[in-house]
């Protein structure tokens, strides 16, 4: 469990990224048409019919690169809340792609002149020293927010030299807007990639360190499954909640107490989960998906009672875990398949998370990297598991914390 000095610098962070969402909102709601935002979020809208579903966070905690994978060969560190990139040359990357979304980035150059370095959108991993199919947004001195793919995608006289510049950037579509300083640079169309990474481009040994700092997106098609304030959407399976589950500074937690497991409020059938969680030593947990409403999560042929499954949330790294099959280890789907490669962080440390059903195809991204893809070809058990029901989060008497819970269609 995060202690108070932790858990107050995420409220603080969120209270940041609550700020900025305002601003993105009258950033899309000015430069496209609010009908376009609802037909590209594909998830449905919460409150109203008028208004697309979104899902606002930090990508930035000020403290660590959480959530975040250095490509190549380069130094990237935290300094004084800021984000330093600090020698070599190559990229960092977001654990979780987007597809359309609103980026704000804060950055400032350390070099005086000859800097340059690039804020990549929808960008696909590979290549070296930088990804090979990439849109970036230039940092390069005198071309500053310039996307040289994209035609029309260029503006000047709004950076402040030698001060800190703030971008907001939304992807919409194929379309791609940038304001430089809370003055609109330029709307173009042109993007063919319809999904890809977020990163921070870093060219040390030709343009220079740079720092970035109050990182946050927004993404467009998601709804919060969490309210950050009460158990709301949320039922204890059987039993109160309260008895082993509460929320505290903006974070849901189970005590680790006996208690139920917690139930969705409502039914899904093919999408996409993402969320933050963070388990105590020897802690063990998971998320159960499609589940009917007892909650089973075991089928081991046809004639047994319908079952979803659950994808596993461990602390990998106690030895008393040391002897499990693989299908038990943090980010697999259980009895069906292991997390391959393991890359679940010490307990102690927030990991990403994501899953996407679509029918019987089911990936589980841990970490930024996809440790389980199995669909009824290559695992035919999945064909046991039913294709709609609850979301759940698992109470298995230990300690463990989430954060960040949102859904979307299916990628």
């Amino acid at each position: 469990m995060p202690g108070d000095s932790e858990t107050r610098s995420i409220a603080g962070c969120n209270r940041h990224v609550l700020r900025q969402r305002i601003q993105v909102g009258v950033f899309l709601f000015l430069i496209v048409p609010l009908g376009a935002v609802a037909i590209a979020g594909s998830a449905p809208p919460t409150t109203s019919k008028t208004r697309p579903a979104e899902f606002s966070a930090s990508l930035f905690d000020g403290r660590t690169l959480q959530g975040w994978t250095i490509e190549n060969d380069c130094e990237i560190g935290v300094e004084d809340g800021s984000l330093v990139l600090q020698s070599g040359n190559g990229w960092l990357r977001s654990d979780h792609t987007y597809a359309d979304f609103a980026l704000h980035v804060e950055w400032k150059a350390l070099k005086e002149s000859d800097y340059d370095a690039g804020i990549y959108i929808r960008t696909l991993n590979g290549g070296k020293d930088f990804p090979k199919d990439s849109y970036q947004i230039n940092l390069l001195q005198g071309e500053e927010g310039n996307i040289k793919k994209l035609k029309g995608a260029a503006s000047k006289g709004l950076i402040k030299p030698g001060d800190w510049n703030a971008f907001d950037i939304a992807v919409v579509g194929d379309q791609v807007a940038l304001q430089i300083n809370g003055k609109p640079a330029y709307k173009v169309g042109g993007l063919k990639q319809r999904i890809g990474y977020v990163g921070l481009q870093c060219e040390v040994i030709k343009g220079g360190k740079f720092q970035f700092r109050n990182l946050s997106i927004t993404e467009l098609g998601y709804r919060s499954l969490f309210d950050g304030k009460s158990l709301d959407g949320w039922t204890g399976a059987g039993e109160p909640a309260e008895k082993c589950w509460v929320v505290r500074e903006g974070l849901l937690a189970c005590t680790g107490a006996p208690g139920p497991w917690l139930r969705s409020g409502e039914q899904h059938g093919d999408f996409n989960l993402r969320l933050d969680y963070l388990v105590a030593a020897g802690g063990n947990s998971g998320v159960y998906v499609r589940v009917p409403e007892d909650g089973n999560h075991h089928r081991e042929n046809e004639t047994a009672p319908p079952a979803g499954f659950e994808v596993q949330i461990l602390d990998d790294h106690d030895p008393q875990y040391r002897e499990l099959k693989d299908y038990q280890f943090s980010g697999s789907v259980y009895d069906i398949a292991g997390a391959n490669p393991c890359n679940v962080r010490p307990a102690g440390e927030w990991n990403t998370l994501e899953i996407n059903a679509q029918g019987q195809h089911v990936t589980v991204t841990q970490n930024g990297v996809v440790v389980v893809d199995v669909n009824d070809q290559t695992h035919p058990l999945i064909k046991l598991r039913q294709t709609s029901g609850f979301l759940g989060l698992q109470n298995h008497s230990t300690q463990v914390t989430f954060r960040n819970l949102r859904v979307g269609a299916p990628q």
